[in-house]
C-alpha cells in the first residue's frame, strides 16, 4: 500500500524505544502507517510487537521517541484520551453484563444518551453479525461470538485506530480462518486503520496491506506480503516468512548481472546480483521449496548459466495430497534441502525418490534471492 504524497500518516513512530532496565523491548522503531491501512506487527514471542502496540495505545509509556496519531503528538496521554481502541487477546468481556451492555460500556462512560447508545449498539451488532443477540448473556455464546463482541465494543466508539493484540489466538483453526475473512471485510467497510499483532505468518500474509517483521525489539523489514515472501532483506526475515532453503558461500564472480556463489569445492550456484555484489564477499542464496524442481535422472543442459543444477541424495518423501515434500542432502553435514512438488499428472511425486537414491535439484537463476547476511 503506497501512501499518497499529500496524505499525512495516521500513525507516525519516531525513534520509539521501550527499555526495562538494560533490556530494550523495543529499539528505536521509526515508521509510518497510512490512514485506512491494515498493518500487522509480526514476529516470535518476545520480539516487542505487543509492547509496541501497547505504547501506541497508551498502555505503556515509551522510554524514548515520539508517537503521533493523525498528526498529534500523544506524549503521555492515557489510553482514554487517545483516538484508539484495543481488542485484547483475552477479549476482556464483562461476565456480569449481557452482549449489548458490553458493547455499550464505552459509550456509557463517554456520556452518550440512551437513544444514541441504543442506535450505535444495534449498528455495531449488525456489523459483526450478532443482530438480535444483544440480550444474550456472554456465557451463552461461542468463542467466535465472544470475539465479535470484543470487536463491536471496540468499534462502536468510532476510533481512528483499532489495535488488535492477537485477537484470534484463542480460536480453533477453522473458526480462526473464518474470522480472518470477517475481520478483513470489517476493516474495509469501516475504512479505519487497523494495527494487528500476530506471531502467525500466514495470518499476517493473508490480512495485511503491509507487515513489519520484528525480532529482538527491532523492526527488520516493512513491506507487502508479496515483497516479504519474494524479496526478504535478510536471512532472519527469509527464514521466518514461510519455508526457505539457504546455500552459503562466497561470491566467486559477477558477470551480466549474475553472481556465482561457491558453496563447496567446485560447486557453484547462481543468483541475480545486487548492486553491491563483488567477488570475495560472503553471501547466501535463499530459495523457496516450491521454486526447486527435482528429477531422478540428470536433466538436459547441465552446466547452463541459465539454471542451477545440484546432484543430491534423497532422504525422505511425504505425500501431502496436493503436493509432495522431498528432503534431499547435497553435501554431508549440510541442512537438508526442502523441495515442494505439485502432484500433477505430468509430474513425479514423492514415491519416485527412494531413500538414498540420487536426485537432481534444479531452479532458474531468477528464482533465488541473494542475501548478504
Amino acid at each position: 500500500m503506497t501512501q499518497p504524497a499529500n496524505s499525512r500518516p495516521m500513525i507516525s513512530l519516531q525513534s520509539v524505544s521501550k527499555r526495562f532496565g538494560n533490556f530494550a523491548a523495543v529499539d528505536s522503531a521509526t515508521f509510518d502507517i497510512a490512514p485506512g491501512e491494515f498493518f500487522s506487527l509480526l514476529g516470535p514471542s518476545g520480539c516487542g510487537k505487543t509492547t509496541l502496540l501497547r505504547m501506541i495505545g497508551g498502555f505503556e509509556r515509551q522510554s524514548e521517541g515520539d508517537i503521533l496519531i493523525d498528526g498529534e503528538p500523544m506524549g503521555i496521554r492515557p489510553p482514554n484520551q487517545r483516538p484508539t481502541n484495543m481488542v485484547f487477546q483475552s477479549y476482556a468481556i464483562f461476565p456480569h453484563l449481557d452482549i449489548a451492555e458490553n458493547i455499550a460500556y464505552g459509550l456509557v462512560n463517554r456520556g452518550f444518551d440512551k437513544a444514541t447508545i441504543s442506535k450505535k449498539v444495534a449498528q455495531a451488532l449488525e456489523m459483526v453479525r450478532l443482530g438480535g443477540l444483544g440480550n444474550r448473556r456472554t456465557n451463552q455464546i461461542s468463542g467466535g461470538q465472544r470475539q465479535r463482541v470484543a470487536l463491536a465494543r471496540a468499534i462502536v466508539c468510532e476510533p481512528k485506530v483499532l489495535l488488535l493484540d492477537e485477537p484470534l489466538g484463542a480460536l480453533d483453526k477453522k473458526l480462526r480462518e473464518e474470522m480472518q475473512i470477517e475481520l478483513r471485510q470489517l476493516q474495509k467497510s469501516l475504512g479505519i486503520t487497523f494495527i494487528f499483532v500476530t506471531h502467525d505468518q500466514e495470518e499476517a500474509l493473508s490480512l495485511s496491506d503491509r507487515i513489519a517483521v520484528m525480532a529482538r525489539g527491532q523492526v527488520l523489514q516493512i513491506d507487502t506480503a508479496t515483497a516479504l515472501y519474494e524479496r526478504p532483506n535478510c536471512r532472519e526475515v527469509a527464514g521466518f516468512i514461510g519455508n526457505m532453503n539457504f546455500f552459503e558461500g562466497r561470491i566467486s564472480s559477477v558477470a551480466n548481472g549474475v553472481a556465482a556463489i561457491e558453496i563447496g569445492p567446485g560447486q557453484h550456484v547462481r543468483v541475480a546480483a545486487s548492486g553491491s555484489s563483488a567477488p570475495g564477499q560472503v553471501a547466501i542464496l535463499a530459495i523457496r521449496p516450491e521454486k526447486i524442481d527435482a528429477a531422478a535422472t540428470m536433466p538436459q543442459g547441465n552446466g547452463s548459466i541459465s539454471a542451477n543444477v545440484i546432484k543430491a541424495r534423497a532422504l525422505a518423501g511425504s505425500y501431502l495430497g496436493d503436493r509432495s515434500l522431498i528432503l534431499a542432502e547435497w553435501r554431508e553435514g549440510t541442512a537438508p534441502v526442502s523441495v515442494s512438488l505439485q502432484n500433477r499428472k505430468a509430474q513425479i511425486g514423492a514415491e519416485t525418490f527412494a531413500a538414498e537414491a540420487p536426485i537432481w535439484l534444479t531452479w532458474p537463476v531468477e528464482a533465488g534471492v541473494l542475501l548478504n547476511n
